[in-house]
Formats: structure tokens, C-alpha cells, sequence
């Protein structure tokens, strides 16, 4: 395979935002923006981004989008009204995870094991939500076995390739979302993280990725539990990007125009272009983690490097930048790892499932089924504890930073070929920061910083207090603007 890297054409060479103005004001029509889309993605097959494309439907809905279009237009906005006014992300094609139930379309879920589950005839809730902002779903992107993983290949035969360089891993397990959208495929998709399943593949394909905290998209679970892991959120080029989609998410607003994150991302970039400085944040810096003493953390220079150079950036713009060293005691590598794969036990799997999944999900269902109900519930509370007494030791900053991974997105098959003890700890090693901030509830942003002499991208992690999302939106785009890119 080539592996030298390829650069991202987005789609029709716009933003999301772009793409979405000129959507909403009939200079481009849905039908145009979707055949791009599927274009990308046959020309990108080699990615390994999709595992299922739905052409025949994306087209017909786009063609009734811009008869709608069309419709309104002759109606004259103004007569219109306000019922009438077109969704927020009119005519935008999309993508969901293969995770995620889409009517008409198989959730497979990257298991030969639910490969011919019956089709579901309804939307999941964030996708009828995002049909009734104006999204074209063009198909299902490549997903891990179950999600569990943080690379997207599974024993169906999908493998997602970062577009920096195909011969690795995409990350996970919305690798394949991050493929597409950083090839240029898809202007913006949404992810879903339940320990770092956003931003992982976003800093592997040199994305921004968003983790809302806990209960913050209405069609999220709200439960506060640190079994409830899972949020959905954005992955796109820009941050201003990444706000418009998080904002559809959040329903807001319902029509075309720019909602509270996306005004919020306009405003603070808008500042800086006029030589003001932003209202100073205290940040505290860490490269420590969770795992370590169990395992031995080790940063690769770059990942290093990144952390260094963002927190110059942001002590240059008036920030106080300090190092900042948490306590995270000694039992969460085992904890984590019981809410983890205990999850497993909770969903509806046939019998004998152990025995049709791949090698990883075995090993889950295996040492899970081993514990008893008694030590699960033991690790819940032990990590509620754990959750509390760090959110307290976080608030002491307005955000916290760290590296996303620490070191580069290995090649396709490295995990995989280890036994899943070794192929678990790796993983860990690879994604030593993002899954706390699952446990925690907290909101989380990956943006990327820097890229080194191959091409790749390395990131550093936001992490906010609770209801935080726009700020570190804010944050995140000042941080790009320091370094000169497009926020």
C-alpha cells in the first residue's frame, strides 16, 4: 500500500460552515453535495472508512431536500414564516457509526456475531435528531467489534486508516467517521466516546474532537453513573466546525445561522483577528496518568513536544499556564477495566456468545463473567468515589491539559496481532488520558497542535469543568489561531 501521507481534499473544497451557507442560500444543492460525498468516498475506499454506503436513499433524500429548497424559495422566505425556515444543517451529507441504528441500514456493530441482526426500521434518537436538522446520511462508518477498542478494525474485515499516513490505524472506535471527514469525504460526522472514542481517532487523523460531558446531548443517556460512559459529539476540520455540528446536537439553533458554541467560536476568533486578548485561564498542565504505577506510562518526544507548544501558545496569549500534578491513587487500571468490559454482560447478546466473537470481546466476556455482581458493584462505587474526589481536585483550574496519545497511531494489525491481555495493555498505553474523563463526566476537547517530519499530527486534550463545552471550544480555537491555522 502507499503509505505517503494525502492531502485532505474536503469536500468541494469548503468548511462545514461554508458548506452549510451555501447550502441555505441555494448556491449549492444537496443532490451536488452528496454525489461529492460519494465520490470521496470511492475514491477513498482504500481508507477502509465506511462499512456501508447508502447511495440509492442518501440521493433520494437530497433530491427532496432541494425540493424543499426549491419550494420555499418560491414561497419567498419572508411569507414563509418561521415554521417553514429550512433545518440548521440543510442538505449536509453525514455519516453514523456502525453503532448506531439508521433505518433501512444493518447495525453490525463489527461483529460476525450481529451481522444479520434484523434491520432496524427506526432511528436511533441523535439520528432522527440530525434528520431534523437537514443531514443526508450517506452510510455506516467502520467501527471496532462492539466499539471496544481504540482502533477500528473488527473480524468483519473492516480496518479505518488514518489519511496522514494509510498504513496506520484511524484510531477509536470512530475511526472510520475520522477517516472520512479527514479525507475529505464527509464536511463534519459525529462520534460517540465512552473512553476516548472521539478523540483518540481525532488526534490520529489530526481532527478536532469534541467529548460533551455527561447528560449535555439531550438524546445522550443523562444518568449520573460512572457506568454511564458513553456522550456523542463532533469530529471536523475546524473547531468553528466542530461547534456548528455540536450545536445541531444540542438543537441549537433549529434553522441556519450560528448557535451559542459556534457564536461563541466567532466571537473569540473575531477578538484575536483585532488584537485583543482573551480573558485569562488558569491551565494546568500534566502528562501523568491514571494508569501509572500499574503500567508504565511513556510520552513519545512529539507527544511531548505538542504539550510543550500549546502550553506556550496559551501562556502567550495571556493564560496562566502551570504544571499541575493530580492524585489518582492506585486502583483505577483495575476498576476501569471492570465498568469496561462489564458493560459486555449488560448487552443482549445471544448464548454462546463468547464463542462467536473476536479475540478481544472473548477475553471481555470471559474475565467479566468471572466476577461476581458483588465486585462490579464494589468497583462502581470505588470509581464513584475516585470520580468525585478528582473532579475536586480539577476545578482547582479552569481547564486541564494533557497529551491525547502517547505515541503514534501504530500500524494496521499491531494491535491485533497480540494476545488480548497484551493488546489491552498496549491500547492503554497508546490512550493513557482520555478514558478518566469519561468517569469524571467532564467535557473534553482534542485539538491539534503540531505535526512532525512523517506528516502525523499530534494533539493535547482539553478537559473543562461541567458545562464547559463552549469554553473550551473558545479555548481550542484561540490555541489554532495562535499557531496560524484556521480555526
Amino acid at each position: 500500500m502507499e503509505n505517503a501521507a494525502r492531502p485532505p481534499a474536503r469536500l468541494l473544497d469548503r468548511t462545514a460552515l461554508a458548506l452549510r451557507d451555501d447550502l441555505a442560500a441555494g448556491r449549492l444543492g444537496a443532490v451536488e453535495a452528496v454525489r461529492a460525498a460519494l465520490a470521496a468516498a470511492e475514491e477513498h475506499a482504500d481508507l477502509g472508512a465506511f462499512a456501508a454506503l447508502d447511495a440509492e436513499r442518501a440521493l433520494d433524500r437530497a433530491r427532496r431536500l432541494d425540493d424543499e429548497r426549491a419550494g420555499r424559495r418560491g414561497a419567498g422566505d419572508a411569507a414563509a414564516g418561521p415554521d417553514h425556515r429550512l433545518g440548521a444543517l440543510h442538505g449536509m451529507p453525514t455519516a453514523f457509526k456502525d453503532l448506531t441504528d439508521v433505518a433501512g441500514l444493518p447495525t453490525r456493530r463489527g461483529s460476525e456475531l450481529t451481522a444479520s441482526s434484523p434491520v432496524p426500521d427506526r432511528h436511533d434518537p441523535v439520528v432522527e435528531r440530525l434528520a431534523e436538522a437537514g443531514v443526508v446520511t450517506v452510510g455506516k462508518t467502520t467501527v471496532p467489534e462492539f466499539g471496544l477498542d481504540a482502533h477500528s478494525e473488527n473480524p468483519l474485515g473492516g480496518a479505518a486508516r488514518t489519511p496522514l499516513d494509510p498504513s496506520r490505524t484511524a484510531g477509536g472506535s470512530s475511526g472510520g467517521s475520522a477517516a472520512a471527514v479527514a479525507a475529505g469525504i464527509l464536511p463534519v460526522a459525529p462520534g460517540t466516546d465512552g473512553g476516548g472514542s472521539v478523540r483518540i481517532p481525532a488526534a490520529a487523523c489530526g481532527l478536532v474532537g469534541l467529548k460533551p460531558g455527561r447528560g449535555t446531548v439531550p438524546t445522550d443517556p443523562p444518568a449520573e453513573s460512572v457506568r454511564n460512559l458513553a456522550v456523542t459529539g463532533p469530529l471536523a476540520h475546524t473547531v468553528a466546525d466542530a461547534a456548528l455540528l455540536f450545536d445541531a446536537l444540542t438543537a441549537q439553533p433549529a434553522s441556519p445561522g450560528a448557535g451559542p458554541s459556534l457564536e461563541a467560536v466567532q466571537d473569540a476568533v473575531g477578538r484575536l483577528e483585532a488584537g485583543e486578548r482573551p480573558v485569562p485561564l488558569r491551565v494546568g498542565v500534566t502528562a501523568a496518568s491514571p494508569f501509572a504505577p500499574e503500567l508504565s506510562i511513556g510520552l513519545a518526544t512529539s507527544a511531548f513536544a505538542a504539550l510543550t507548544t500549546a502550553g506556550a501558545r496559551l501562556a502567550g496569549l495571556g493564560h496562566a499556564v502551570d504544571e499541575f500534578v493530580p492524585e489518582y491513587g492506585d486502583e483505577y487500571h483495575r476498576d476501569f477495566r471492570t465498568l469496561w468490559t462489564s458493560g459486555l454482560l449488560r448487552a443482549d447478546l445471544p448464548e454462546g456468545a463468547e464463542h462467536r466473537v473476536g479475540p478481544m470481546a472473548a477475553n471481555f466476556l470471559h474475565t467479566a463473567g468471572a466476577l461476581s455482581a458483588e465486585q462490579i458493584d464494589a468497583a462502581e462505587r470505588r470509581m464513584t468515589d475516585w470520580a468525585v474526589g478528582l473532579r475536586a481536585q480539577f476545578a482547582v483550574q479552569d481547564v486541564v491539559m494533557t497529551p491525547v496519545l502517547a505515541f503514534a497511531p501504530p500500524e494496521v494489525g499491531h494491535f491485533t496481532s497480540l494476545e488480548p491481555e497484551a493488546n489491552y495493555e498496549r491500547q492503554c498505553l497508546f490512550t493513557p488520558y482520555t478514558s478518566m474523563v469519561n468517569v469524571m463526566g467532564l467535557p473534553a476537547v482534542s485539538v491539534p497542535v503540531t505535526r512532525d517530519e512523517d506528516g502525523l499530527s499530534w494533539s493535547v486534550q482539553l478537559i473543562g469543568r461541567p458545562g464547559d463545552e463552549t469554553r473550551l471550544l473558545r479555548l481550542a480555537a484561540q490555541l489554532k489561531l495562535a499557531a496560524g491555522a484556521d480555526a
